[in-house]
């Protein structure tokens, strides 16, 4: 019989030990030695599995989700409002408890998007109790991963070389989802349903922890140089250190690393946005091209990391690209932009080049290259839309007719789509574009622009029998598609919807004159008086008479919302399974989270909040 082979490895960590306790001092503060470059890939397994686990339960209760809501819109096309009680009952008291307090819940009892204000500066919002979950997760774990370390090696040195590898690797493999998050086009905000919004508050906690684990290298690196001088006696300047460019590139990119920490706080994105971007985008090229050539010169193993990491960014850019191409470019022509001043707002018409019916709930990407020197785009839902038919315009659709039979031929056509978005005039960009328009004569002007999209509206609201819109001041723009979609869809019987009530919230009833074309076409849908309730309320009405409701399906209210009550009374009159929606100012829509948190365990009770978190 042959005999069992005699296992090496006591005998290699001996000498591997032995080896570690004899080395000099400097062989630790450059290149792999004392790195464990086994238990980095190991740490990188465990990190990447983590991501995918979550990734696969969330598509997991995704799809759960949306059979549930396939099933209820089928079963309910046809249906009254005793036969959808079905639908208005919770199977189960789990997952209203978990909607309740851990996916709809803020982080503490109730601000989430109201933004966190330090004297007149703008601190950022504070993210959900669930996204707080997870990013604490991810923080914490990497945290653990740079604490496995051989406490109990012979040589401190070793160590200092052991944390400096753990932390540059965990940084470069964390530039991966950075990356990936970062982008609007990122695969996964379709595949599992979710955000871009909640994406970039991802993006946003791991930069940090980047950053973090970069000073934590340097750190590292700069412990073991201290250590090593001082048990050799030798001494390096500090320019021959530098004169290295594998320390200098490492180095150049850790403090562009900084002052993107330092110029990416809330309050410093709020001040200056638009300055903020393009500061931020080359600092962060600084960053990646010092850490690229940190890795080249060190031939470090993780290289293709980053070149990954910036194939990702080279592919989303040129997605952002083509559709602004396909989208606002045609044959020797371009996207045509008509603005007209509004009270405190513009209306903003784009006429494309090729068709497109935008599906409700969505946004765009607005740009103005002739207004700002920048490329900076900014997102805004698509208040409405209008398809027309247009000739074509060609020198081969436009030859002379040669005979009578070509004088009844009809020109040839295509469909032009018109998007129409509300810009609250605020700063920046928004406030340029009011004080042209309203410089002209007419208080409307034409000049170039693109749209890019569509991104967002991710939630069908078909396959509920009652749906609550919420909308505070220009948030109205995000819920008048979902209304006439559910309208449109009421009358062709392709919607298990039976109520919609649509709540307004604004200041002064000045607001009503940015979207009265469009109510008035929604008010002459068929169907309408059945199916729509609308209720607006003026917080600061100008006369106490001006306050008049035209009738039980519009009614008008002087001073401030209160959704508790509206969404208590609503949930008692509801037909079938009821969904609740809200866009508006953060406090607004605070409120409206923790009125359906007060109710959701009462029946089916689901919440969809839009946001733009900058």
């Amino acid at each position: 019989m042959p005999s069992e082979p005699i296992s090496p490895k006591p005998a290699m960590l001996q000498r591997q030990n032995y080896t570690i306790c004899s080395m000099e001092a400097g062989n630790f503060t450059h290149g792999l030695m004392g790195v464990n470059l086994q238990l980095d890939d190991l740490t990188t397994q465990i990190l990447w599995l983590s991501i995918g686990i979550v990734c696969l339960g969330i598509l997991v209760v995704r799809i759960g989700l949306w059979a549930t809501a396939q099933l209820r819109h089928l079963f309910n096309l046809k249906t009254d409002s005793v036969q959808q009680a079905y639908w208005a009952r919770n199977g189960t008291s789990l997952w209203p408890w978990l909607k309740k307090n851990f996916f709809y819940a803020p982080l503490f009892k109730k601000r989430h998007n109201r933004n966190v204000q330090i004297g007149p500066l703008n601190m950022g919002t504070l993210p959900s109790r669930f996204h707080a979950v997870l990013v604490s997760l991810y923080i914490l774990s990497n945290f653990a991963y740079c604490l496995l370390l051989n406490y109990k090696s012979c040589n401190r040195m070793a160590i200092y070389a052991e944390i400096r590898g753990r932390t540059g690797h965990l940084a470069f493999v964390n530039m991966l989802p950075l990356m990936l998050f970062a982008g609007r086009n990122n695969v996964l905000i379709p595949l599992l349903g979710v955000s871009f919004d909640t994406f970039n508050l991802f993006h946003r906690w791991i930069s940090r922890l980047v950053v973090v684990e970069s000073v934590a290298h340097i750190i590292a690196w700069a412990a073991a140089k201290h250590a090593s001088e001082k048990l050799t006696g030798e001494h390096y300047p500090t320019a021959k250190v530098m004169s290295d460019p594998f320390i200098a590139w490492g180095l150049a990119s850790v403090i562009a690393m900084l002052l993107i920490l330092i110029q990416a706080s809330s309050a410093i994105r709020h001040l200056a946005y638009e300055t903020f971007l393009h500061l931020h985008q080359i600092l962060a090229f600084v960053a990646f091209l010092g850490a690229a050539f940190h890795a080249r010169d060190g031939n470090l193993p993780l290289k293709s990391y980053l070149y990954f990491a910036f194939s990702l960014w080279l592919v989303e850019r040129l997605i952002r690209w083509s559709r602004i191409i396909y989208r606002n470019f045609g044959f020797n022509s371009s996207t045509k932009v008509t603005v007209e001043a509004l009270s405190e707002a513009c209306r903003v018409t784009f006429e494309l080049k090729r068709p497109w019916k935008p599906r409700a709930g969505c946004h765009v990407y607005a740009h103005f290259p002739t207004l700002t020197w920048s490329l900076s785009s900014h997102p805004f839902s698509v208040a409405w839309y209008e398809t027309r038919p247009t000739p074509y315009l060609s020198l081969e659709d436009e030859k002379l007719p040669t005979s009578s039979k070509d004088l009844d031929k009809p020109l040839p056509t295509r469909t032009a789509t018109s998007v129409i978005l509300i810009m609250s005039k605020k700063s920046g960009m928004t406030a340029k574009l009011h004080a042209h328009a309203r410089a002209s004569q007419t208080g409307i002007i034409t000049l170039t622009g693109y749209v890019e999209g569509p991104y967002g509206g991710l939630e069908s609201l078909q396959s509920y029998g009652t749906v609550l819109l919420f909308a505070g001041g220009v948030g109205i723009t995000h819920q008048l598609l979902h209304v006439r979609d559910l309208l449109s869809g009421y009358d062709s019987c392709t919607v298990a919807t039976r109520r919609i009530v649509l709540v307004w919230s604004v200041r002064t009833q000045d607001a009503f004159e940015w979207v009265h074309p469009w109510m008035t076409e929604i008010f002459q849908m068929p169907h309408r008086r059945e199916v729509l309730k609308v209720m607006l309320f003026v917080t600061k009405p100008r006369h106490a008479g001006d306050v008049v409701s035209r009738s039980n399906q519009v009614q008008m209210f002087g001073g401030r919302c209160k959704p508790t009550k509206i969404v208590e009374e609503e949930m008692d009159k509801r037909v079938g399974a009821m969904a609740v929606t809200v866009c508006g100012p953060g406090a607004f829509a605070d409120e409206v989270r923790g009125a359906v948190r007060g109710r959701v365990e009462s029946g089916v009770l689901d919440f969809e909040e839009e946001s733009f978190s900058w």
